[in-house]
Parts: structure tokens; sequence; C-alpha cells
């Protein structure tokens, strides 16, 4: 029913998106299943981002970062409630 421009188009659009492949579908008006297909057989790798690897690199070194700067600042919370603590007794 579809033709071969049709379907590599619409793998290539995929490859693209940032939405799911149900959604995609929905916009292309096609099969969930017959697009996966479609996917397994036309996937062309020079269609995806050539960044893709680093791009995961950044966002892992990013998370690590911003685990440890949670770290520092329970840590600095703790220090900030005990201080309160201690200034916050009555002196006799």
């Amino acid at each position: 029913r579809y033709n071969e421009t049709f379907k590599r188009e619409a793998v290539k659009y995929v490859q693209e998106q940032a939405k799911t492949l149900e959604q995609l579908a929905d916009e292309l008006n096609i099969n969930p299943g017959t697009l996966r297909n479609w996917v397994g057989k036309y996937r062309e790798f020079e269609h995806e981002p050539v960044n893709q690897g680093e791009t995961l690199r950044q966002q892992s070194q990013l998370l690590e970062e911003q685990k440890r700067e949670i770290e520092d600042l329970k840590e600095e919370i703790a220090i900030l409630k005990k201080a309160m603590h201690i200034f916050s007794k009555e002196r006799n």
C-alpha cells in the first residue's frame, strides 16, 4: 500500500524526532507495528544525531556533578540544623 520512498522517509522522520514511535505512527496515520517493522528494515544510522554518544556522556557527567552537589547541600543543611539547635538553646 505504501511505496518504498514513503517508507524510507517515514523511518528517517522517526529517527529525527524526539517523540515515541506510537506518537509518530499516530501522526503518520500508520499502525505502530508496521512503522516498527519499517524502522527495523530501513533504519540508516547517518540520519541519527552524530553526537548522541557524546550527549549521553555529558548527561552522565552532569548527573554525577548534581549528585555531588546534592550531597554537599545535605551536609550543609545538617550543619546549619546543628548550629541552629546550639544557638537556640536558652542560656543560663
